[in-house]
């Protein structure tokens, strides 16, 4: 590190993959490819190494009190533990101590990585996830000790978090993903001199902050973050709380653009209602036979984890619209009845049309997670919001 940050993450990476703690050959297995879409490129991988979650299991585990040891598998105990029955060795896993802001953290690789260098930074404390103006300062050192490195946090909330709620731990790493090349649709002026803001042209409701300093981005996503917390439109559906349970987080990513600070602040609503139980601001069900877990970190930023009952459903699917025999699921069929009444299938094309298909469902879920539509209705309500900023 003394040399510089990037030759002490390709040290640690490599020596992670030499000693098979990060699964190169299941990692290799994953069909990855991209997808033109209004927003730009999505990427859409199908992760063949990761079970498929459900959105009602992961909210109970974040509120769940582990009894075990390790407590989950994000804490630091973890670091060589040999294992036992319906839990994992760690034995060959190492985890580097480093301070956060001032805390004890560990940085460590995911063993099954979603993209390039895919790194976890962990707390040491077994808190769980919170969203405040630390975790935007956590952010902020952290690229500042990598800059060649994103970071970025999930949101502290079931349908909109991640996996696992329960360990306060950031997700960072070597790779630009479809919403860091998005571009910014307006600017918007937030009063606060040395400081670009912006609404990016991204399907999940997102404002970019740039700066050359850092307490200016870490101040402005925190007055969002704020604002957001307490703000209701119910216009478009946007309720703070209801019944005193609070709905309302946001998703932020923070990297380095030159010499200058940025953040990403994404706008997340978890309400649900009678006509959209799995989540308002969550994939719909009609597109659920693709993707029915919550929309995280990863995918907020274009990178489609589908599951891996797709590789086989989708060669069902196929035979389907070939009028082949088959075994199609019996959720996929009204999509792919309807891909027959809009594509024109030969043996010679099914592949790839299936699979942009597949890639126009992800953009779908994902302005279905977006809080703020791009119609007219939409951008005038989150232009209301920004007023607030103001």
């Amino acid at each position: 590190y003394q040399q510089s940050p990037d030759k002490a993450t390709d040290y640690f990476y490599r020596m992670s993959q030499e000693n098979d703690y990060i699964k190169t050959r299941a990692i290799a297995k994953n069909i990855s490819y991209e997808t033109k879409t209004d927003y730009g490129n999505l990427e859409i991988t199908i992760n063949l190494s990761k079970p498929e979650k459900d959105p009602k299991a992961i909210a109970a585990a974040g509120r769940a009190k582990s009894t075990s040891y390790p407590v989950g598998p994000l804490a630091i105990e973890n670091e060589g533990y040999l294992g036992r029955l319906g839990y994992p060795a760690r034995s060959n896993h190492r985890v580097i101590r480093m301070m956060i802001n001032g805390e004890p953290w560990g940085f460590q690789y995911s063993p099954y990585a979603y993209f390039g260098e895919h790194a976890i930074f962990l707390n040491q404390k077994h808190v769980p996830m919170s969203i405040d103006q630390r975790t935007f300062e956590n952010l902020i050192d952290i690229i500042k000790q990598f800059p060649h490195y994103f970071v970025g946090s999930n949101a502290d909330l079931p349908i909109v978090g991640g996996s696992l709620l329960a360990q306060d731990h950031y997700q960072g790493g070597r790779h630009t993903f479809p919403m860091m090349k998005a571009k910014i649709d307006r600017s918007v002026d937030l009063g606060v001199d040395g400081l670009e803001a912006g609404i990016v042209k991204w399907p999940m409701a997102t404002i970019r902050l740039l700066s050359k300093y850092a307490n200016k981005v870490i101040n402005a996503a925190t007055k969002i973050a704020d604002t957001w917390l307490n703000y209701s439109d119910e216009s478009v559906d946007i309720r703070a709380y209801t019944d005193g349970t609070r709905h309302h987080t946001v998703t932020p990513i923070a990297r380095m653009n030159g010499d200058q600070f940025e953040m990403d602040v994404v706008l997340r609503d978890n309400q649900t209602s009678d006509k959209y139980p799995d989540g308002i601001f969550h994939p719909h069900q009609d597109v659920q036979h693709i993707k029915k877990e919550n929309i995280g970190l990863i995918e907020v930023m274009g990178r489609a984890i589908l599951p891996a009952r797709l590789k086989t459903e989708m060669k069902e699917v196929q035979k389907y619209v070939l009028g082949e025999d088959n075994q199609i699921a019996d959720y996929h069929k009204p999509w792919a009845d309807e891909l027959k009444q809009r594509d024109h299938f030969t043996k010679n094309n099914v592949e790839t049309v299936i699979d942009e298909e597949v890639g126009k469902v992800f953009g779908r879920v994902l302005e279905d997670a977006g809080v703020y539509k791009w119609d007219d209705k939409g951008q005038a309500a989150f232009d209301r919001f920004i007023e607030q900023l103001k």
